[in-house]
């Protein structure tokens, strides 16, 4: 599995670029998973639901399934948040995993960037970040596409993905 990464900050656009990303991609003949990286606490489970009840009880794992999808929901308590390579064994075989957070990982990413936020540029300090994108002309020396330009985006990050020689999978 290649692994190809989104940086930016919160509300930068890497979700929407993400998703308009994906069916491309699908559409090349990849098959594409994703992990995201939340900053905060989450939960994908509902108060009162079973699952959710079984897991407030103290279950480690819980895993719901039904005939459309499963869910494999993993309680850390306590224990150190896994870092990606470890997230990524638990992903079935795909030709290409997007990450999206995970700033700091040793992974070709695109940096998602809108000087609006008022927030610095991550690829100054970020040898991974192999392109930009952004809603304006940045000044670097690193490939830059427009936000909206998700053909040339896709395009990019098959090449890269594909020719990632300098970019050894962790496990």
């Amino acid at each position: 599995m290649r692994a190809f990464g989104f940086a930016g900050f919160s509300g930068a656009g890497k979700t929407t670029l993400i998703e308009c990303l994906i069916p491309r991609l699908v559409a090349a003949g990849l098959r594409v998973s994703l992990i995201k990286h939340a900053h905060h606490r989450f939960d994908i489970d509902k108060p009162g639901k079973d699952s959710w009840r079984h897991r407030e009880a103290g279950a480690s794992e819980v895993l719901i399934a039904s005939d459309q999808r499963w869910a494999l929901m993993h309680e850390l308590r306590g224990e150190p948040e896994p870092d990606l390579g470890a997230l990524m064994q638990h992903l079935s075989p795909c030709d290409l995993v997007l990450i999206e957070g995970y700033k700091r990982a040793s992974i070709p990413k695109l940096e998602v960037h809108r000087p609006e936020l008022g927030k610095p540029l991550l690829s100054p300090q970020d040898p991974d970040i192999v392109a930009l994108a952004s809603d304006v002309q940045i000044d670097s020396a690193l490939p830059q596409f427009r936000l909206s330009d998700y053909d040339a985006i896709t395009a990019f990050v098959i090449r890269e993905a594909t020719s990632q020689s300098r970019y050894p999978l962790q496990s």
